[in-house]
This record gives C-alpha cells, structure tokens and sequence, in this order.
C-alpha cells in the first residue's frame, strides 16, 4: 500500500470518527428525559449552551478524556471503559473468531461437491440457527441450561464471593461463567457465517481455475483449501467488516441479559441512568473499534489474495 492511498484511508477513518462522535453527542439530548440531572447540571457543565458542550466534548475526546460518570460519581469514565473493555473483548475476540471459522469451513464443505453425504446434514439446523438474534439464543440458553437444569450460572463473570487473581482456578471460573453467553453468539453468528460461504463456494467450484485444477491431478484436499477456500474467503472477510457493528449491538444485548459485565452492560445502564459522560465515551470507544477493525481487515486483504494491491500497479 501506497503512503497516498494509506493517507486516505487514515483521512476516511477520522471523518467517520468524527461524524459518529457528533451524532452519539446529540442524540442523548434528544431524550425526553433529558433533564434528570438537573441538580448536577453546573457540576458537569450540562447548563452551558449546546454549542459549547459540543466544543469541550470534541477536545476532551480527542485526549480520551470523558470526564466523570454522573451514575457512579466521582468515578471517571475512562475507568469504567478500562474495567469493562477486558471483557468484552474476551468474549467477543473468542465467540465471533469461532463462530467465523466454523460456519466458513461448515459453509465450505455445505457447499463443495464431493463431500462426504453426512454433511448435507449440517444445512438445516444452520439455516434456523442464521435466523436467530443472539439475545434470542441467549434467552433459550439461560432459560434451559442455567433455570431449568442449572448446569451453568444465572449471570456474572465470575462468582461473586471470588477474587480477581492470576490463578488457574480463577480462570476456570471465568470460562465457566462465559461458556452460555459465548454459545450464543457462536451458534447464532455461525449459522450466518455457514450460509454466507455455502453461496461462495458453489460459485467458486464452477470456476474455470479449479477445473484446470482437476484436469492437472491435483489432490482434492489441496483443490478445496488453496483453490476453493482461499478464494472464498476474500468476501467472507468483507462482510466480515460490515457486519462488525451488528455483531456489536447483538454482543451488548447478550452481556445485559447475561449481566456480563461488559462494555455492553456498562452502555446499558448508562442509558438508563442518562450519564451521559459514560454514553460518550463507551459509544466512541466502540465506533474506534469498529473502525480500527475494518481498516486492519482492509490490510489483510493483500495477504489472502496477492492479486489485491493497492498501487496503479
């Protein structure tokens, strides 16, 4: 890549930035509960005009500086980001590189001739599993595995009688505690991912490529993995980084219900509360994110297929 064509993209991921940072600053004040935090309005310079909230909003965010939670005074909003963003990335990192790689190598197979029968199999309970929310699943989830047979906690991260330590027992117990909240989002994003790669597949068996392929004796493992999988996986990858703001909003939803204490949870009870200091900040932290994700996928692309090159060359 080109120091031009990187310029741009950096341009384009500031504009995005600063265009989602100005709406998650006015959409809070649309709320018509607004002036529930009359009291601490001075405080919090909340009785200033809109235009000069605005102004010291942008240059405190720009030093990832969100001044102080009104819910949980006087703890800072950087504070509470750094406690819960652990969690979620944990549980998000693990839960969607699982979900993709399963439901891509599922949906590959779904959709490669000369699988084995068995497979075909897989294609129903993938499609119903596509079709569910991840906070759906995760209703069912709870309501079976932790109310009816209790096999697994109600909520949490970890017991709440535990202390934080790096201990292998301590480990335990947070796996424990994230495996349901976790299969939801699997199974859920692994039916997406499934179908999605089934549609590429079919499309890139019939390629001129991977008959020129057969002719020339090739093993069938190697036609499937270097001529089929790789070159399915370009748009696999792209929507990929489409689809990381849905799966986003679905992980927070299952970290309420769950009572995961995540950045989803912690967005959640901002909202609820109208602090709007913590809103800012867990909402900017997640459009960087999603940003820096889908520039990152965007250098990646390269390396999947050296065709790709971002130069007249």
């Amino acid at each position: 890549m080109t120091i031009k064509h990187l310029a741009a993209r950096l341009v384009v991921l500031l504009i995005v930035i600063w265009a989602a940072a100005t709406l998650i600053f006015i959409l809070p004040h649309l709320s018509p509960g607004s002036n529930a935090v009359s009291p601490l309005e001075r405080e919090f310079g909340l009785d200033q005009p809109l235009y000069r909230q605005y102004l010291v909003f942008l240059g405190n965010t720009a030093r990832l500086d969100f001044g102080t939670s009104i819910a949980l005074y006087p703890t800072k909003v950087s504070t509470l980001i750094r406690q819960a963003l652990p969690w979620t990335l944990g549980l998000v990192g693990v839960s969607t590189f699982l979900a993709f790689l399963i439901g891509s190598l599922a949906g590959a197979l779904l959709g490669w001739p000369g699988v084995p029968r068995f497979v075909h199999f897989l294609f129903p309970p993938l499609l119903v599993l596509s079709a569910v929310p991840y906070f759906l699943l995760g209703i069912a989830l709870l309501f079976i595995f932790a109310f009816t047979w209790s096999w697994f906690p109600i909520g949490g991260a970890s017991p709440l009688t535990s202390f934080p330590e790096w201990s292998f027992g301590y480990a335990w117990q947070i796996t424990y505690h994230a495996v349901l909240p976790a299969t939801s989002i699997v199974l859920s994003g692994m039916g997406f991912w499934a179908l999605a790669m089934r549609g590429i597949m079919v499309t890139v068996a019939s390629e001129d490529y991977v008959a020129l392929a057969e002719m020339r004796g090739l093993r069938p493992q190697r036609i499937f993995l270097q001529y089929g999988l790789r070159n399915a996986l370009l748009p696999q990858i792209t929507a990929l980084g489409l689809s990381l703001g849905y799966i986003i909003s679905g992980v927070m939803l299952v970290e309420w219900i769950f009572r995961y204490p995540g950045i989803g949870f912690l967005l959640f009870g901002a909202i609820t509360a109208y602090d709007y200091f913590l809103i800012y900040g867990v909402v900017f932290i997640l459009i960087v994110g999603i940003a820096l994700s889908t520039l990152l996928l965007d250098f990646i692309y390269p390396l999947l297929d050296p065709r790709i090159r971002y130069s007249k060359h």
